[in-house]
């Protein structure tokens, strides 16, 4: 037990660099910046494996060891409490008058009346009955066994705890996707592609995901007069199982603090956020519209920042069309107010919104095989001089940017977006069952006094029966004055 309550405490301890540092599964850019800010430092605690703490082989080998410890201590604790089961109460010391609580007294009763009493007053007790070579009658009674059986409960359920928390480390998956909230995209749990980001656990490979699709018809949100907002709602429609092949699509609330269960998997909503609306019309006369979500820079007034990024029609030479790709890239207010020359937001609900956009041409690097954010342009390729600007204008909805080449860049509107989270855990359930079987053990544990209570009954020569009542409390509490007194009352008739 002292091993496990140090490896405890050294798993406590273990734990906080993931509260006090960034981690790479929730953050990887808060991560590469702590690391370029504190250059040797902030390289050596990422070889320790400071920035993936709860994946690290040294938090690791605490959380196993301390498994196994656990183990160690519940196996024979276990034995000798099933042994104490079946095991009959103590005999009756000689010499109760050195209990911490004893009484004797001489009752005008039979022995048998005596013995009679004490039974129903123990009632609820452990007891047993045996005779002693004088003929004295004796009573071994105990009770608060559950105080042990609370503390096993207690130790047996964080046991299971950590093994319930592994496997859904191993079996589960976390998943973020941003959707449109106009009900134009459909998003379908088949695959980790259809994912912004994806964290899978230990043994999935993304390719038994399980099955549902949804899409956002409304998004709903209040915000006070001080911006601060007070209602998020999506109303979603999805479908699952059945449903998949009839087509028929369910309908829910999603608010912050009321997710979407369905095929096994928990849907949040954690945020929102808003996608320009842009439309190139190429020299050529062929028109594109594109609305990418732009991120928020500022949570606030929900000024928000993003690249579109357009690819020429008609064009098969790729050598020429890596020198016409557009995007349009700045900012987007939806409540527009000037800070000199500068747009900014005033407000995060669309009141009035505007954009400030640099519209850039050239090549965006999208075709070189390396993945690149949606929010940005890759900044070697306008370092390169391969990706130029072209144009710089604020813009309201419906204003129109005319590039030298005759391309006509429009700003058309806003949509709306949602960040929705997807999670799998299979074993949420046991993990609330070992969660509430801990509570339930630990107050047991605390609150249940374990005591013994004796009871000796001697007839004398007189006619007469002699009773002694002795009592030990066998926890750290003072003791059980008053149920003692009240008990041996009962059984001496209240004289002593």
């Amino acid at each position: 037990m002292r091993t496990a309550l140090i490896l405890l405490f050294l798993l406590a301890l273990a734990a906080m660099p993931g509260a006090l540092l960034p981690q790479r599964s929730l953050n990887a850019n808060k991560v590469a910046d702590y690391i370029a800010q504190h250059g040797w430092w902030g390289e050596l605690l990422n070889r320790l494996q400071f920035y993936d703490v709860y994946a690290s082989v040294w938090f690791s080998a605490i959380y196993l060891l301390l498994m196994i410890s656990l183990v160690g201590c519940l196996l024979p604790r276990s034995v000798e409490y099933f042994k104490a089961l079946k095991a009959k109460p103590v005999l009756t010391p000689r010499n109760l008058g050195r209990m911490p609580h004893h009484v004797e007294s001489t009752v005008h009763k039979s022995q048998q009346d005596v013995v009679d009493d004490a039974n129903k007053a123990l009632h609820g007790w452990r007891k047993t009955e045996r005779e002693e070579e004088d003929g004295s009658r004796t009573i071994s009674a105990e009770r608060g066994y559950l105080r042990e059986t609370g503390n096993l409960v207690f130790h047996f359920a964080m046991l299971g705890l950590i093994v319930a928390l592994a496997i859904g480390k191993m079996f589960g998956y976390e998943g973020q996707v941003i959707v449109k909230a106009d009900g134009s995209q459909e998003f379908c749990n088949s695959g980790v592609l259809g994912y912004d980001s994806f964290h899978p656990g230990l043994r999935v490979d993304g390719t038994d995901l399980s099955p549902f699709c949804l899409k956002v018809d409304k998004f709903n949100v209040n915000f006070l007069p001080s911006g601060q907002p007070d209602l998020y709602r999506a109303d979603v429609q999805y479908q699952s199982g059945a449903d998949l092949d009839s087509g028929t699509w369910a309908q829910y609330g999603l608010e912050v603090n009321s997710p979407l269960r369905t095929a096994g998997d928990r849907i949040y909503l954690l945020g929102h956020g808003y996608a320009p609306i842009f439309t190139v019309t190429f020299p050529n006369g062929e028109k594109r519209t594109m609305d990418t979500q732009w991120r928020p820079s500022n949570q606030t007034t929900m000024l928000s920042e993003g690249a579109t990024k357009f690819d020429p029609p008609g064009i098969t030479d790729a050598q020429e069309r890596r020198t016409k790709q557009i995007a349009v890239t700045g900012l987007l207010a939806p409540t527009a107010r000037m800070q000199g020359s500068l747009l900014d937001s005033g407000f995060p609900d669309l009141r009035d919104p505007a954009v400030a956009v640099d519209v850039l041409r050239g090549d965006l690097g999208i075709d070189n095989g390396r993945g690149q954010s949606i929010f940005t342009v890759d900044q070697a390729m306008i370092d390169d001089g391969r990706l130029k600007k072209v144009a710089r204008e604020n813009l309201k909805p419906g204003g129109e940017i005319k590039l030298d080449d005759g391309t006509v860049v429009r700003f058309d509107g806003v949509k709306r977006w949602v960040y929705l989270q997807v999670s799998h855990d299979p074993t949420q359930v046991w993990v609330l069952v070992f969660a509430i079987s801990i509570i339930l053990g630990i107050g047991a544990s605390l609150t249940i006094k374990r005591r013994r209570l004796w009871v000796r009954v001697s007839a004398t020569n007189e006619g007469r029966t002699v009773v002694e009542v002795g009592g030990l409390a066998r926890t750290d509490q003072a003791g059980y004055g008053e149920e003692f007194t009240r008990l041996s009352g009962a059984v001496t008739g209240g004289k002593n």
